[in-house]
C-alpha cells in the first residue's frame, strides 16, 4: 500500500510548514487528489491517521477535493472534460489530447494552530 508512503511524505510537508510558521498544531489538511493521481482515496484515508499518530498533525481533519480530468485538443484547440479510460476531446472527439489536470496529488491549504501567546503577539 504507496498511500502510507504517501501519507508519510505528506506529513514530513506539513510538518516543515507547521514549523516555519511557529504552528502548535494543525486543524486540517486539504489535498487536491485527480483520479489518475494512482493514489486511491479510500486507502489514502485508512493510511492517514497512521501516519500522522505521534506527529503535529495528529487529529487534523483530512479534507481530500477531487481534481475532474481535463485534457487540451490538439486539433480544435478546446479544453474538456474527459473521463478516465477516455481522454478524448468532448467537443470534436479528437484522440489527439494533452492531459491537462486529473492527475494531480497536491496539499491546496492547511488551517494552523498558534499557541496563545504567539497569536496574541502578531
Amino acid at each position: 500500500m504507496h498511500e502510507l508512503a504517501v501519507c508519510q511524505a505528506l506529513i514530513s510537508q506539513v510538518e516543515t510548514i507547521a514549523k516555519n510558521h511557529a504552528a502548535s498544531s494543525v486543524a486540517s489538511i486539504t489535498l487536491g487528489l485527480g483520479p489518475l493521481s494512482g493514489v486511491e482515496e479510500h486507502l489514502l484515508r485508512h493510511a492517514y491517521p497512521v501516519a500522522s499518530a505521534g506527529t503535529i498533525a495528529e487529529g487534523a481533519e483530512l479534507k481530500i477535493q477531487s481534481a475532474p480530468i481535463r485534457v487540451r485538443c490538439f486539433e480544435c484547440g478546446e479544453e474538456t472534460e474527459a473521463k478516465p479510460n477516455r481522454l478524448l476531446c468532448g467537443f470534436c472527439e479528437s484522440w489527439r489530447t494533452e492531459l491537462i489536470s486529473g492527475d494531480e496529488l497536491m496539499l491546496v491549504q492547511l488551517e494552523l494552530d498558534k499557541p496563545e501567546s504567539a497569536a496574541s503577539e502578531a
